[in-house]
């Protein structure tokens, strides 16, 4: 049994005591890279994603630099240097390939997203790129079922020799009519459409309903399959950390909300990555919280207080991570003024830290 197999055993008999409840298949950079890895462990896979960002709002956007920001090369320095181990690389796909078979990708939009895993790799960032805001499928899942496999025919062909830092991420946050059962199947569909170019490609699946943690129970994971992780989002308190958000409706209500670090508040996370943590070692896989992030109208030292106290308990529980995001609505990062947000920042990545 691996070390990190013993760390989940025994933190968990820990908790029990204390809860209170360019062309496809070529590769894109010319690195120096190492012997392939013959079948990589999941868990250590996990650890080289470890402390992430998430590159939001740009290639993800309907057209790059719609919602306010467009990928820049010194990005990926900044946060390299800053004590990231990765980033995670959002991106929609579905505008920007042929709504017909054959679903033809765009060559330049592939090529951009090129040169986004080339610089994270030249920063020696692990990668990971997915399919995001496919809005379509989750209307009407049926009529987008095929499209959504042949994209991941093209992408994961596209990618099949890359190093196995460059990770899979197979469909961001399912939801409405992809209901947990139908994605189920889908999620399967998927996999083996990888499987086919990328045999022990580390793949990540995430859990319908918007990818909460609520749903990890109705998630079923291929036994079968030795090469994945799985992911969830965190945003609870959503009342706090999507207070004023413009795209959820009634949001403006929620202005003013703190999060102070009560006994109640911590007490209520712990109990969420507890339920995490349990379901992890349960069923021996190990976890992504991909995403967790509080919005720009929350008042500040609420938001540091809350994301120091989450990516802590996170990291407790041998959770890697990626914080939503570098520098948009909930950014770490102040494009205006062109540096961190110290304190931020520092909420993730603890100045101690190596």
């Amino acid at each position: 049994m691996c070390a990190i197999r013993v760390f989940h055993l025994i933190f968990i008999l820990v908790l029990s005591s204390t809860v209170t409840t360019t062309c496809a298949g070529k590769k894109i950079t010319d690195s120096d890279n190492e012997d392939p890895v013959e079948n990589p462990d999941p868990f250590e896979q996990n650890k080289r994603i470890g402390r992430g960002i998430n590159l939001g709002n740009a290639l993800e956007a309907p057209k790059e630099g719609d919602w306010g920001v467009v990928l820049r090369q010194e990005y990926f320095k900044l946060i390299k240097d800053a004590g990231f181990q990765s980033v995670r690389i959002p991106i929609r796909w579905s505008n920007h390939a042929q709504v017909d078979s054959p679903y033809i990708i765009s060559p330049t939009f592939f090529n951009r997203v090129d040169w986004a895993i080339i610089q994270a790799r030249n920063n020696g960032l692990a990668a990971i790129i997915n399919i995001h805001h496919y809005e379509e499928i989750m209307e009407h899942p049926s009529v987008h079922k095929k499209r959504y496999l042949g994209l991941w025919h093209q992408i994961a062909n596209r990618y099949k020799d890359e190093p196995l830092d460059l990770f899979f991420e197979i469909l961001n946050e399912p939801n409405n009519q992809l209901t947990p059962a139908l994605w189920n199947e889908y999620l399967v569909e998927g996999l083996q459409v990888i499987r086919e170019s990328n045999t022990q490609r580390t793949v990540i699946i995430g859990t319908a309903n918007w990818g909460g943690l609520g749903s990890l129970t109705e998630l079923q994971v291929p036994v079968d399959d030795p090469y994945l992780i799985v992911t969830f989002h965190y945003y609870n308190p959503f009342q706090f950390t999507h207070q004023g958000a413009e795209w959820v409706s009634g949001s403006e209500a929620w202005l003013g909300t703190t999060w102070t670090g009560t006994t109640s508040q911590k007490q209520a996370v712990v109990n969420d990555l507890n339920l995490a943590f349990s379901w992890a070692s349960q069923n021996d896989r190990p976890l992504f919280m991909g995403e967790f992030g509080a919005y720009s109208k929350a008042a500040m030292d609420s938001r540091v207080r809350w994301t120091e106290f989450v990516r802590s308990e996170a990291d407790k529980r041998g959770f890697s991570w990626a914080y939503w995001e570098f520098c948009s609505g909930f950014g770490a990062y102040d494009l205006n003024q062109n540096n961190w947000r110290t304190e931020l920042l520092q909420a993730l990545i603890p100045p101690e830290s190596p």
